[in-house]
């Protein structure tokens, strides 16, 4: 039965989608250092990505962009909930969580 729900209930999977993000607003601490921005030395309120080849991203409120080798796909699927929302692009998905 592969299509018992109506195409209106079907979430895309995790291939058909670009990636995931979710807001991080405390200090975000990786191997025991604190992660700042390169570009403009924020340490908090990150939204963070994990892309579909689970790379982990992180945007500062300047629009900074970074990848963060310190953390993979298994450290987001444990602190992010629910997939709530999908967004066709980026930027609804940064207004949708307030950047």
């Amino acid at each position: 039965m592969p299509n018992f729900l109506p195409p209106e209930l079907r979430v895309p999977s995790r291939q058909e989608v670009a990636g995931v993000m979710m807001r991080w607003l405390q200090p975000l601490v990786v191997d025991g250092e604190v992660r700042t921005c390169p570009g403009c030395g924020a340490y908090r309120d990150w939204i963070v990505f994990c892309l579909r080849d689970d790379s982990i991203w992180l945007r500062c409120r300047a629009s900074h962009e970074t990848q963060e080798p310190g953390l993979d796909a298994a450290w987001f699927n444990r602190h992010s909930g629910p997939v709530d929302r999908f967004h066709p692009t980026l930027e609804e998905g940064l207004r949708h969580l307030g950047h």
